[in-house]
């Protein structure tokens, strides 16, 4: 009676164009239409954690003296075809597509995450 184990997929096999800290619309469940930031992309399972929304009460017991119980909202993640990146430049949720530009002090050419609207780049928020 062997049970059957869902294999994750390995992180390089995982293609995902929504990335931490992007600006993202929830289209289906108890939040759909409300915007979010992402707090965490998990490309393993193909899901997102969008700040504040998707949450569930959680009753945790406590631990001894280093936890306290009692109830917790949590932040539950949210499979990527549910969201939809929105664009920086022009606001509107939209498909991502992925061009060549060059890019960096270098000008070397670069793959970048571009609007399917306004067709321009959508900025990265991780890098400071």
């Amino acid at each position: 009676m062997a049970t059957q184990v869902k294999d994750k997929k390995p992180l390089h096999l995982a293609k995902m164009n929504i990335k931490k800290g992007d600006t993202v619309e929830i289209l289906a469940g108890k939040d759909k239409g409300k915007r979010g930031t992402v707090s965490r992309a998990l490309p393993q399972n193909s899901k997102v954690i969008v700040e504040g929304l998707n949450v569930v009460k959680k009753h945790i017991r406590p631990q001894g003296q280093t936890r306290q119980g009692g109830v917790i909202e949590k932040a539950m993640p949210l499979h990527v075809s549910n969201v939809m990146l929105i664009c920086t430049e022009c606001g509107e949720r939209t498909r991502v597509g992925i061009e060549r530009r060059p890019l960096g002090a270098d000008q070397k050419e670069r793959p970048v995450r571009i609007c399917k609207h306004c067709h321009k780049a959508i900025a990265d928020n991780t890098r400071s």
